[in-house]
């Protein structure tokens, strides 16, 4: 195909471009090309290459073209919709959007859908649409269970997917891949743009974008090459990191020096948590009064939109955020990112990278911030990934069916379906192209009576047959219960902050009356009592109470030492990639010539004490401590792949009869203890660690520990929520995290007795194995290790474990004191390894 040239725009466009000072670059005029064959199409492009407008770039010049035609008028039908992972980003777009389509004076409507969009303004949308709608993918599967939806998407031309590798790794995708197919099969015209900056298998894209049918088909694909090397370091201190702990308190100073000498800064951290303890930090330390906020999902969305205005003027020196703003926010005054704590993926840290400096031909500048010894190593092997610009986005995921039945569930809200037809529509979404005739049965089956074992139970039941062989949300209570719990994001149940006011009839009483300054999760206040303070929006709270609906706080002063809220989400996994590159390093003592000196002399200490492992070996290390013995082993596989060795190791020893008390793991390794003595047994019995670390416990061991887990009650839990077993929120009411837990569990054990082999234990079971256990990667680590582990029997604690024995009894509960008493607790065990 021959490259297109500018003339291919019409003259407004071409004669806009030339007043900015800017050529259409080819990737932008090839997708106007592309949208003219009718052809899908993935555009893989580095940061700042202009994606953005690329997307749209075809949209904006058809509806051009339709009001020339139609002499400016044009009729209200939806055109274009754009779809983000963020909230931040549709509005983010849509302001950036705006410019050139006012500049040009074009009659084209842009408007915003999120979950903080007014209802009567979601009401106009559906009655008068806009000619480009921004969304999340929670809003269009509210939208394609809407009564109207078939007439508000039927002239749909095209879909924009921005930063698509985002969207396709979670059950999110797998909800949107399903919104997908229903939207083609409304308007077999449309066409679809996936956009996306980090990719490592474009195949797996390029089918989420277009129907499967017989053959497996691909949208064309564009790559754009180039753009500046990145400018990444990472900063080294002269004082010693600790072992363990991610608050990067010794940091602190640097960060804000950096701060100081930079335009603007966006300082990301990997949770909430963090968040709120750096951005505290930093403000005790901004003796130069420099504008520095923040910005979590969990704060008020005022707040969040305030702050993301002062970043557009240009107001503000610093952000503190979490993952809210890791996806395409184009502000260019952005001249500096700081990511506090190890990276845990290529892709994530090149993706975060990107927001420095959004110009392709200028280098984004960027320092990782290691907050303890170990995660220098992660550093290290990240910045030699975005050297080589690797990847290492997950493999493409197999639809979930409790997703299914949840969109099973919202096409009948919208309209009656044939059986038939829906399976033939959801198995051209590419997550779910190979799914069985009999597991769709059985996810209808589930909707429309709950399963077997439920099927007495009529407010199980959501759809009814007809005679007309057609299928019907059974009233409308059953479709309002839906729009009120669409989504696949189970959070812990979030409670409102609210600032209270002294009462003055009552002294000594406070009354709800103050704003709400955003929501924490209702297990976190439950351990509050009156009197404790806590960090949150950038404050120090005092907790007064709980009023009917929120948390009622009142500033303190801030010289209290207080805890801050914890959040269950936001936690990342080390990426596979990284791992096995850190294993690398660690093996190979030149690479230690590129780690910090501090590294170095402590791998050169656990040398000498005992062994450094290679990239494929196991390190087992036994020693006897306190009155009990310990074990301790190093896969860096992630904390998720430990957390299920641990317990599959301890049922193990238990049967081994060596009295396992407990174990504890972090994302590089994990420490068991108990009363029996392992080394003897392991010096006694050649074969005892090849069989106690074989891969068949992921057998029989796997099985019987899933059967009596609190976590697969929980896992199902998830499940049962996204399916619409069990609603969180219903018409004037919302359910508790408690009222939910109870009612999950009943039915868990319900399902157990009577009827095993249900969807949503299955759909279960699925999630447990590739999210919370990891099951593929701790069989891979199993298989890697066979026959080569190594057994280091120690009198004493060697300096490598002293890092995962720093977990024993850590409490989650960010302050000063809590490093301190880490501190101590970690020169204690290093004065006894080097004794």
């Amino acid at each position: 195909m021959a490259k297109p040239s500018a003339t291919i725009l019409p003259k407004v466009f071409r004669d806009w471009f030339r007043a900015r000072g800017w050529k259409p670059r080819e990737h932008q005029l090839e997708l106007v090309a592309k949208a003219r064959e009718g052809r899908s199409v993935l555009l893989v492009a580095p940061t700042g290459a202009g994606k953005t407008l690329a997307g749209f770039l075809p949209s904006l010049v058809e509806l051009a073209e339709q009001a020339e035609l139609r002499k400016g008028r044009r009729e209200a039908a939806l055109h274009t919709l754009y779809v983000s992972p963020l909230k931040a980003l549709a509005t983010d777009v849509a302001r950036n959007l705006e410019t050139p389509v006012r500049e040009m004076g074009l009659p084209i409507r842009i408007e915003t859908r999120t979950g903080d969009t007014p209802a009567h303004k979601r009401a106009r949308q559906i009655e008068r649409p806009p000619d480009v709608l921004l969304t999340t993918p929670e809003q269009l599967a509210l939208l394609l269970a809407h009564r109207e939806a078939r007439e508000l998407f039927k002239d749909l031309r095209r879909v924009v997917l921005d930063e698509l590798h985002s969207l396709v790794t979670s059950k999110r995708g797998d909800l949107l891949s399903l919104d997908l197919a229903r939207l083609f099969s409304i308007a077999p015209g449309m066409t679809t743009v996936g956009l996306s900056a980090t990719v490592r298998e474009p195949d797996d894209l390029r089918r989420y974008l277009v129907p499967q049918g017989k053959d497996a088909a691909l949208a064309d694909l564009v790559v754009v090459k180039g753009g500046a090397r990145p400018d990444i370091r990472m900063i080294e201190l002269d004082e010693r990191l600790p072992l363990a702990g991610h608050t990067a308190a010794l940091s602190m100073p640097a960060i804000y020096d950096l701060i100081r000498r930079h335009r603007t800064t966006l300082v990301f951290v990997n949770t909430r948590m963090q968040a709120e303890y750096t951005f505290q930090e930093l403000w005790n330390l901004n003796e130069d009064g420099l504008a520095i906020a923040l910005h979590h999902g969990s704060l008020d969305v005022s707040q969040r939109r305030r702050v993301e205005e002062a970043m557009v003027a240009g107001r503000l020196r610093a952000v503190v955020c979490t993952a809210t703003l890791d996806l395409g926010i184009d502000w260019g005054d952005v001249d500096l990112v700081v990511n506090v704590g190890a990276p845990k993926g290529a892709s994530r840290i090149m993706q975060r990278i990107g927001r420095s400096n959004h110009r392709m031909d200028e280098p984004s500048k960027a320092y990782l911030v290691p907050a303890n010894r170990f995660e220098i190593l992660e550093c290290r092997a990240a910045l030699d990934a975005v050297h080589e610009a690797a990847q290492d986005t997950p493999d493409a995921r197999t639809g979930a069916l409790d997703v299914l039945c949840q969109h099973i569930l919202g096409v009948a809200c919208a309209e009656p379906f044939r059986m038939e037809e829906l399976y033939e529509e959801v198995r051209s979404a590419a997550p779910y192209a190979s799914l069985s005739w009999e597991d769709f049965e059985a996810c209808v089956a589930f909707v429309a009576t709950g399963g077997y074992a439920l099927r007495a139970y009529e407010r199980f039941a959501k759809i009814v047959k007809g005679k007309d062989g057609l299928w019907r949300v059974r009233d409308a209570r059953v479709a309002q219960q839906y729009r009120m719990n669409v989504g696949t994001i189970v959070e812990a149940t979030m409670i409102k902050v609210r600032l209270g006011r002294a009462s003055r009839a009552r002294p000594g009483t406070v009354l709800p009356l103050g704003k709400v300054l955003g929501e924490i999760e209702e297990y976190f206040a439950e351990t509050l009592t009156p009197g404790d303070t806590f960090l949150f929006a950038g404050e120090v709270l005092r907790f007064e109470g709980l009023s009917e609906d929120a948390v009622l706080v009142t500033r303190a002063s801030r010289g209290t030492d207080p805890k801050i809220p914890s959040y269950e989400g936001g936690k990342f996994p080390l990426s596979t990639f990284l791992a096995t590159r850190v294993r690398e390093i660690l093996a190979d003592p030149f690479e230690w010539d590129r780690l910090p000196p501090q590294l170095t002399e402590y791998l050169l200490q656990q040398r000498r004490r005992s062994i450094v492992p290679g990239p494929r070996d196991l390190l087992v290390e036994t020693f006897p401590r306190g009155g009990r013995f310990y074990m301790t082993c190093f896969p860096f596989e992630g904390r998720l792949a430990h957390q299920t060795l641990g317990m599959l190791l301890t049922r193990r020893l238990e049967r081994a009869g060596l009295k396992p008390l407990g174990f504890v793991a972090n994302d590089y390794g994990l420490a068991v203890w108990g009363n029996g003595d392992i080394a003897a047994r392991a010096l006694r019995e050649s074969g005892f660690l090849d069989a106690l670390f074989s891969e068949d416990m992921l057998g029989d061991d796997l099985e019987d520990w899933l059967a009596e887990a609190a976590l697969m009650k929980r896992t199902f839990r998830h499940c049962a929520v996204i399916a619409g077993l069990i609603e969180r929120r219903f018409p004037g009411q919302e359910k508790t995290q408690r009222q939910v837990t109870i009612s999950t569990d009943l039915v868990y054990d319900v399902l157990r007795k009577h009827e095993p082999g249900h969807v949503l234990l299955r759909a279960a079971r699925a999630d447990a194995a590739t999210g919370l256990l990891d099951v593929r990667r701790l069989g891979m680590m199993l298989s890697r290790i066979r026959g080569r582990i190594i057994h280091k029997p120690l009198d004493r604690v060697s300096p490598l474990s002293v890092s995962v024995m720093l977990e024993i009894g850590r409490e989650r509960v960010y302050s000063d004191d809590a490093d301190e008493i880490l501190a101590e607790a970690e020169a204690a065990l290093l004065d006894e390894a080097l004794a």
